[in-house]
């Protein structure tokens, strides 16, 4: 072991003032403790350890008021051979003398064995050999390596998940896989539209970085997340009565979004579920602003959009086109008509890059916005497009499919931080577009007015010795591109037109609008969100930034979020066997390259199937250890409450999964003492375990029961991360007089919602035959 400070805490006090410093580990009986020391296996040593077995008055056994009273440092071996406990509580006292090995049981305790650290030889490994989800980590190793002695009903998420950090609305993507692995698509749509109203739309268009830290990439492809989405999401739309409804009751409270965009739609969405009037102002003819006019038909059909937003107008939310804020509508007007504005105004407007000859260059968004008049031709034989996103892609290629014969594309960054998706790149690249990694432009070619190409020098870094970016080149190395025309695509301004002399918000040093930590302006009441305050952006980021700003603005109007009205994550998450070792990602059917058009998706919805076989992919990436206590389960199987030095628990609600932590406790909290209704005349308890070394004795399967009480009582641990209930075991116990054969149903019950590992699937068996024989050893 290493060096650390030992401290004999004189009172509970004491040691909970001590253990708000993070560096210090609780010890009640040691046995826990003095491994996890010994084989250094948290991430970080512990400076100081604090005993608590020094503690005056916590360890006794008394009845008092027909209630059993154990102290929380009471020794496993006492209360093992208490006469009251084997007489009166006899499954306690049997899981007690089952716990360990005579030796530890002599130094344990009962609240350190409640308390103590996983069982998975991936968390116990040495040096932290390991470090697993429960440690901080990403991943679970069980579940592509050795798991015969993990959980068999599934895993627990301990917090938010590679894929989920990485999405910018933090989309809880494990969870709505699971509810499609069991066909439960209106529970998996609850779950998305918990974070994103528009899945149909993003799951066509996002850039997905979630997919680029799938836990699957360990293996192979990552689970084609956008694909599923994209699945969900039609499911959505083709249900949109049932998914987009007016809200219960009404708060009276009105609010506008001026901006039809993608973050404007969410805020409205968001808004409306919470109750509010809500009416939506955008310049152009119709909402959906950068999703209706910038981004292609082949990648986003218009008529989703029109779909998406006629659901939107179905919960009751108000449409108003064709109204230019600071000209048809003041802003002044919209404060005095509403409770609160928000602006979500978008970048619209064309950057200036101060280069020669930049005037007869075209803004990439007007080329895409107005692209039927390119038609005909008139785009020229050969187009240059400098950008290196997806918006430069979608330029990209919609100019080759209006018939340009070639089409150079130039960009400042390198192939392998280019901003566009790995997907739009080699989709550019299949049509036959030239990618021109790590070149800026020098200068307009052109001749009387007339665009003849690009120059173009090399680009050798993209940010100075700060970070900043602030892209360097060399000068002496230089080449041309011949082009007739030029499409820029190297950004978007913000759109600020409705400030004037009157009417002002203060702007960032960038300027755009600045916002507070509620995404409210410098006016009260007045709020901002999607590319007008972070500048352009993703489609999810803008999404996620108009679920913030609703949020604050249903703060400032004192009504409730939308986001109460959905229920929570499952506690278990079953994976798929199976499916997790697929190393090869669904592939979406596609037109065939000679036959893509402009207007006509490029790609096929993937089927239920299809989907569903996708989703079995997903890892989960919960913690399928098991928690290892013995007495756990046989107080959840007694109705024992735990008393700790800041509150009352019922025992089955001390327990999750947390990192390192195996309870709910707060860092300073401390179990102090545990409390047994005495038994109703005629109940009796029974506790048995199956384990492999009797030196060590941590249970494979545990199995504790009740009967002849209230109701019938069954519990189980090392089947799951925490002590489970079998409720489904209590009811078939409940329905009749208990003979073998409800003994052997109520086992089949117990297990009915296992959905094991291959290697584990012998707990199943194990769990059946414990459950029978613990209910015939008291029958």
């Amino acid at each position: 072991m290493k060096a650390f400070k030992h401290i004999n805490a004189k009172s509970v006090n004491e040691a909970a003032a001590l253990l708000a410093d993070k560096s210090v580990l609780l010890s009640a009986g040691a046995t826990d403790v003095l491994g996890t020391l010994k084989d250094n296996i948290l991430p970080e040593y512990p400076a100081t350890v604090v005993s608590i077995k020094s503690v005056p008055g916590l360890d006794y056994i008394t009845e008092e008021g027909g209630v059993l009273k154990i102290g929380a440092t009471t020794r496993l071996a006492d209360i093992a051979d208490s006469p009251v406990i084997k007489e009166k509580y006899t499954a306690l006292s049997q899981a007690a003398g089952a716990a360990a090995s005579p030796h530890l049981r002599n130094m344990g305790t009962i609240a350190g064995n409640l308390a103590q650290l996983p069982r998975c030889w991936y968390f116990r490994k040495g040096e932290n050999r390991f470090n697993c989800i429960r440690k901080g980590g990403t991943e679970c190793f069980a579940m592509q390596g050795e798991n015969r002695y993990h959980s068999i009903l599934g895993g627990v998420k301990v917090t938010a998940t590679p894929c989920q950090q990485e999405c910018p609305a933090a989309t809880d993507i494990p969870a709505y896989n699971a509810e499609i692995r069991k066909g439960n698509w209106d529970g998996a749509a609850a779950i998305i539209l918990k974070v994103n109203p528009m899945p149909m739309l993003t799951g066509r268009v996002c850039a997905h970085p979630c997919q680029d830290k799938c836990n699957q990439c360990s293996f192979g492809e990552s689970v084609n997340i956008n694909g599923v989405e994209r699945s969900l999401g039609d499911y959505i739309l083709d249900n949109a009565g049932k998914f987009y409804t007016a809200p219960a009751t009404e708060t009276g409270k009105s609010v506008a979004i001026v901006g039809g965009g993608p973050a404007g739609l969410a805020a409205a969405y968001y808004l409306r579920k919470a109750g509010n009037k809500v009416t939506v102002y955008d310049t152009k003819d119709e909402a959906g602003g950068m999703l209706m006019y910038a981004i292609p038909a082949y990648r986003l059909p218009k008529e989703i959009v029109r779909k998406f937003v006629a659901a939107l107008a179905g919960m009751g939310i108000e449409f108003k086109t064709g109204v230019k804020i600071g000209e048809t509508e003041q802003p002044e007007d919209l404060e005095r008509q509403y409770d609160s504005v928000l602006y979500s105004t978008g970048t619209w407007k064309r950057p200036v890059a101060g280069l020669s000859g930049e005037e007869l260059t075209t803004f990439g968004l007007d080329f895409l916005t107005d692209v039927k008049k390119w038609m005909d031709g008139k785009i020229g034989g050969e187009v240059f497009v400098m950008g290196g996103g997806n918006v430069a892609m979608d330029v990209a290629i919609t100019a080759k499919r209006l018939g340009a014969k070639k089409v150079t594309l130039a960009c400042l960054e390198t192939r392998d931080v280019m901003p566009a998706s790995k997907e739009e790149i080699a989709r550019a690249e299949e049509e036959g577009i030239v990618v021109m990694p790590g070149w800026g432009m020098s200068k307009v070619l052109e001749d009387g007015g007339k665009v003849k190409g690009m120059e173009l020098k090399q680009c050798v870094s993209l940010r100075d010795e700060t970070g900043r970016f602030n892209p360097s080149y060399d000068e002496n190395v230089k080449t041309s591109v011949e082009a007739e025309n030029i499409l820029m695509a190297i950004g978007q301004s913000v759109d600020l037109s409705f400030l004037d002399e009157k009417y002002q918000v203060q702007l960032s040093a960038r300027g755009l609008i600045d916002i507070d930590d509620q995404a409210m302006t410098s006016r009260d009441g007045i709020y901002a969100a999607g590319d007008a305050t972070t500048g352009p952006g993703t489609v999810i980021r803008a999404i996620a930034n108009g679920h913030k700003a609703a949020n604050g603005i249903s703060r400032y109007l004192g009504v409730a979020s939308a986001d109460a009205s959905f229920e929570p994550t499952p506690t278990y998450l079953k994976s798929n066997a199976t499916g997790v070792k697929k190393r090869v990602a669904l592939k979406l059917r596609e037109v065939a390259l000679e036959e893509r058009k402009l207007d006509v998706e490029d790609a096929f919805t993937a089927s239920v199937d299809e989907s569903t076989a996708e989703a079995e992919r997903c890892l989960t990436c919960s913690c399928y250890a098991v928690h290892p206590s013995d007495t756990a389960s046989a107080l959840i199987a007694l109705n024992a409450k735990i008393y700790t030095n800041k509150r009352k628990l019922d025992v089955e609600d001390l327990f999750d999964v947390r990192i390192p932590s195996n309870t709910v406790l707060d860092a300073d909290e401390i179990i102090t003492e545990i409390r047994i209704p005495a038994p109703l005349p005629g109940e009796k308890s029974a506790f048995l375990k199956m384990s492999f070394r009797k030196s060590i004795d941590f249970p494979v399967v545990n199995v504790a029961v009740s009967v002849g009480g209230v109701a019938p009582r069954v519990a189980l641990n090392a089947v799951a991360p925490m002590p489970y209930r079998a409720y489904a075991a209590e009811k078939v116990l409940a329905s009749g007089e208990l003979t073998e054969e409800l003994a052997v149903a109520a086992g089949e019950a117990a297990v009915s919602e296992a959905q094991p590992f291959e290697d584990s699937k012998y707990k199943i068996q194990l769990a059946k035959t414990l459950v029978k024989r613990a209910l015939l050893s008291i029958k």
